[in-house]
């Protein structure tokens, strides 16, 4: 049996009074409320309870937010310190310390999922994905991304792959230790100055984690990695615009997914599979391309290294904060 706390006992205690008193104190009716809007509802329920049952309070009762919810009103309301969240009809007549659920949470999650309607529209969208090199659920989106490309190399240009980290003493850094950080430059580098070399060296780099390895059997020039890596007014600079957008869309986990310019959920559409992540890009653009239409592979995609490109009972969600 759920226990019920002095705290919710005080707003019930609230409530019965509100509506036994207020239809008749000082003459004031419940009908005044009809038709009104919300937040004069609202604020009108938090007056009285101010002004009969927290009179002796420096601060009573504010109202912090009012939103509709399953044909009432939903607000939240601050008492010394405490937030409340209560719901009142929409004519103020009625007034509920509390609400109870009448779906399962699975259901509740499930009606809050975006859909492709819900996503903006470009004709040139822009998927920005944030990871870092050593995280097992960055390298588990870097093999969704470069299965995507594998089957649908037009679908590259709309992809952009960033790096979460921070620039401290003139140094990359990120949040697995410095091997990890030198990664991060290392690809970011070759994003930025041998692009058509990128996902050749992804596609060897996720199996085993061997860069040395990868660098070479994806032909990438070293000379030039090793320049840009080593120029601060080079790679340092292309991994500061990175974090740059990291702290313009408040990223915090590996992986993160940004569709023009907002934050989306790959397990809204299926999960963290070349399917999904290749219907949030679709979902995107303003007129869907004829490649859109190509169906990619449904299975979670393996987290950390591997030689494959999903296995049985692969972890579906995951990421490193």
């Amino acid at each position: 049996m759920k226990k019920i706390n002095l705290s919710f006992l005080l707003i019930v205690l609230m409530i019965a009074a509100f509506l036994i008193g207020y239809g008749s104190k000082n003459g004031v009716s419940l009908g005044i409320f009809n038709n009104q809007k919300a937040e004069e509802i609202v604020e009108q329920a938090i007056g009285y309870i101010n002004e009969n049952f927290l009179a002796m309070s420096e601060e009573g009762a504010t109202l912090s937010s009012v939103e509709e919810e399953s044909g009432v009103y939903k607000f939240t309301m601050m008492i010394e310190g405490s937030e409340y969240i209560s719901y009142i009809t929409k004519d103020g007549k009625i007034l509920f310390p509390d609400g109870i659920p009448m779906v399962e949470e699975e259901e509740q999650t499930e009606a809050k999922k975006m859909t492709c309607e819900d996503l903006s529209k470009s004709d040139e969208p822009v998927l920005e994905v944030f990871v870092v090199s050593q995280c097992p659920f960055g390298t588990q989106m870097h093999r969704v991304l470069n299965e995507i490309v594998k089957n649908i190399p037009e679908l590259d240009e709309y992809i952009t792959v960033k790096y979460m980290g921070e620039i401290q003493d003139g140094k990359i850094t990120s949040m697995h230790g410095d091997e990890e950080a030198q990664e991060n430059l290392r690809q970011i580098c070759i994003r930025e100055e041998q692009k058509e070399k990128y996902w050749g060296y992804i596609d060897c780099y996720i199996k085993e984690g061997k860069s040395e390895e990868c660098l070479a059997n994806s032909s990438v020039d070293l000379n030039a990695l090793s320049q840009c890596v080593e120029d601060s007014s080079r790679g340092i600079e292309y991994a500061q615009k990175d974090f740059d957008s990291v702290n313009e869309y408040t990223v915090t986990g590996s992986p993160t997914l940004i569709l023009n310019k907002e934050n989306v959920s790959e397990f809204d559409f299926g999960g963290r599979t070349a399917e999904a992540v290749k219907t949030v890009i679709c979902c995107g653009f303003s007129s869907l391309p004829a490649f859109c239409e190509e169906e990619l592979s449904t299975s979670s995609a393996e987290p950390g290294f591997s030689p494959v490109y999903s296995s049985e009972g692969a972890s579906e969600e995951g990421s490193c904060d």
